[in-house]
């Protein structure tokens, strides 16, 4: 592929990307600018690109970076590439249907350009493997986990099982001392989590299921308590709508597990997803209780750094989530407006998670008797979840619509109800 890119044969690439990445010649072509016949035709050795402004338009389609084509860095490359010390990618804001294009650009290439970016395929040369490979391959997981920022599952589960099955092979195939054996387990419950959490937002419960299981199971054997409290905090999100009691049981569980590990973002992570099974199931003191915990150990430090799984918890998760729990509970006047100051300035960029935190919007509205607002958060649901690869937002959005046919006769409602079913 390296040899491929610097000797500019896009041809190459092409089939590159639709053999290992399964991206289509159509998508490519969609992408890049090119018809799907003359992309074929270059995958196949036939002609070739040589115009500077064509080499652009594929660099930044496939999300390749620039200094692998001869250019300068591209706008784009601190996406994948300037995460490895746990930042926040650097997105542009954009808006309306720039946003939906960003989304859509970054998906036609992101399994491709996650290779390219980060390294070749892990799984590679599998022999003696030293004390440093663990190292690398953490960095790699925790770039790759930003994808899940613009991303959806649908688009990251792919990328995410292939990283987990290749550090499996590694464990099985290769050789290598005792601690360096407990890492790449350590690793490997990790790379299990992140690609349990894609099938879930695609959709795949039973895939989910599993990987979190086997999530829980390496990550007993390495001795990561942190990792075992997630696993069972990711098993109790499983079973909240089927059987609530037992997410309870689960995401109790989690905390104790990770005892007294349980600080900073990542022990703020495991009690305010203990917080969201109580409101499922109705606890509304508990459900309280586990959010003032997860904002008091947020506070505290371990002296450690916190693990990249979890950094992404921060004021405005616990805020969220807050307002989530009290959206379960029916406790609109809470509710409300710590949603709206959340969602006032949320980037557009992150458009499954914004239209998840505005369907719980919606619903506190109509909890409220505010019709017309409730209409209002979610047609913006339907606008932000257009083309994004989760089931969650329509899925979380399916009790409001339902709930708001009850008002079919307000404009506004017949409007988003119409959209609704169009979509």
């Amino acid at each position: 592929m390296r040899d491929a890119l610097a000797r500019h044969d896009f041809g190459q690439v092409f089939a590159i990307s639709r053999k290992w990445a399964g991206i289509s010649y159509s998508k490519t072509g969609a992408a890049c600018g090119i018809k799907p016949e003359r992309v074929g035709t270059l995958a196949r050795g036939l002609g070739a690109i040589t115009s500077f402004e064509k080499i652009v338009q594929i660099a930044d389609a496939l999300l390749i970076p620039g200094h692998m084509v001869g250019l300068a860095p591209r706008a784009w490359e601190n996406v994948l590439q300037s995460t490895a010390n746990g930042e926040a990618p650097a997105i542009p804001m954009l808006d309306g249907d720039e946003c939906v294009f960003r989304r859509d650009f970054i998906k036609s290439g992101a399994v491709l350009g996650a290779s390219v970016v980060v390294g070749g395929p892990a799984g590679s040369g599998i022999r003696r493997i030293g004390s440093d490979v663990p190292a690398r391959l953490r960095q790699r997981t925790a770039r790759l986990r930003r994808l899940d920022n613009v991303l959806g599952g649908g688009d990251t589960f792919r990328i995410y099982l292939a990283e987990y099955r290749a550090t499996k092979k590694k464990i099985n195939e290769g050789t290598y001392s005792e601690a360096t054996g407990r890492s790449l387990i350590s690793v490997l419950a990790e790379q299990a989590q992140q690609a349990g959490w894609a099938a879930f937002d695609a959709g795949e419960q039973d895939k989910a299921v599993r990987l979190y299981q086997a999530s829980q199971v390496a990550a007993e054997a390495a001795g990561e308590s942190l990792l075992v409290g997630n696993a069972l905090a990711f098993l109790a999100y499983e079973q909240i709508q089927s059987d609530p009691r037992e997410a309870v049981r689960l995401a109790t569980a989690s905390c104790e597990a990770a005892g007294a590990a349980a600080v900073g973002s990542a022990g703020a992570l495991l009690h305010e997803r203990r917080a969201w099974t109580h409101a499922v199931a109705g606890n509304a003191c508990e459900a309280e209780r586990a959010l003032d915990t997860a904002r008091s150990v947020h506070a505290s430090e371990s002296g450690e750094p916190d693990p990249d799984w979890s950094t992404w918890v921060d004021e405005t998760e616990l805020q969220i989530m807050a307002g989530r729990c009290w959206t379960e509970l029916r406790r609109p006047l809470r509710a409300v407006p710590i949603l709206e100051s959340v969602l006032e300035t949320f980037d557009d960029a992150y458009a499954r998670d914004k239209a998840l935190y505005t369907s719980w919007l919606a619903d506190s509205y109509l909890s409220a008797g505010e019709v017309e607002e409730s209409a209002a958060a979610a047609n913006r649901v339907l606008d932000l979840s257009a083309g994004v690869a989760s089931v969650r937002p329509r899925r979380q959005l399916a009790r409001v619509i339902q709930n708001l046919a009850e008002h079919s006769e307000i404009g506004a409602v017949s409007q988003v109800l119409d959209k609704a079913r169009a979509s």
